[in-house]
């Protein structure tokens, strides 16, 4: 079984903690990637800098925050999205904006989902399930996002 890689690009140690626990406690035991800034995420996705030697193959989907460091979400997403070698990930902006000026410009950059993030922590561990249950197990991802390099199970803050 082709295991699909999740990255997780937040800034709130507190979120990625709920998060990493919320997909641990549900058995959604998909490798997590976590890095913790907008530069640092496009360091991954182009295989630069500390991720150039990682294993090929992109993740099954993009959990991004909006209000991040370096580079914000915003950003990343637009790269993301006008690279036609990455733009066919997923991104789900996970964030607290509920600024519909963000709503609508990550939509006109082509997220597939933006959500935010609740207060209440059952209630954020009940999204995280649906989310990681959707993307990283029912969604079947594009062609060549999983490769045979990818079959390693783990959470890991990088590779």
């Amino acid at each position: 079984m082709e295991l699909k890689r999740i990255l997780l690009v937040e800034d709130s140690i507190n979120d990625v903690e709920l998060i990493l626990t919320s997909l641990v406690e549900n058995h959604i035991g998909n490798e997590v990637v976590v890095v913790r800034d907008g530069e640092e995420a496009l360091d991954y996705l182009y295989r630069r800098g500390m991720y150039r030697l990682r294993r090929e193959g992109n993740p099954v989907v993009l959990l991004l925050d909006l209000k991040l460091p370096k580079i914000d979400g915003i950003e990343v997403l637009s790269q993301l999205k006008t690279d036609p070698s990455l733009r066919i990930i997923p991104v789900v902006v996970l964030t607290s904006s509920r600024e519909e000026q963000d709503l609508s410009q990550c939509y006109e950059l082509g997220t597939n989902a933006y959500v935010v993030k609740p207060i209440d922590f059952n209630e954020f561990v009940d999204v995280i399930r649906g989310l990681g249950l959707f993307w990283a197990i029912i969604n079947e991802p594009p062609p060549g996002l999983i490769t045979p390099a990818n079959r390693n199970q783990g959470i890991t803050g990088q590779e």
